[in-house]
């Protein structure tokens, strides 16, 4: 389909150097770009993304008997004895 755009004078030269650099067509990297445009709208707009869960346990917590302030001290123990060479 034949239509007319008008777009800024830098932008244009840009695109056709691009083109002929890269052994296109204007008119298929103006396509190839409308395309990427209206994929990542429409990834856009099916939603936010959202994270796995990927929780200990499937989000349960942790093992009984186990606290995170024990865990904290643990993990800065390991620190203290690595920076000390211990």
């Amino acid at each position: 389909m034949k239509t007319t755009v008008e777009i800024a004078e830098a932008l244009f030269y840009q695109a056709k150097a691009l083109a002929y650099k890269e052994g296109l067509k204007f008119r298929g990297l103006v396509e190839e770009g409308l395309r990427s445009v209206l994929d990542a709208r429409r990834s856009a707009a099916s939603g936010p993304f959202r994270l796995r869960d990927g929780s200990f346990k499937r989000g349960r917590g942790l093992q009984t008997g186990v606290r995170w302030q024990d865990l904290t001290a643990l993990a800065y123990e390991n620190t203290v004895q690595a920076r000390s060479g211990g």
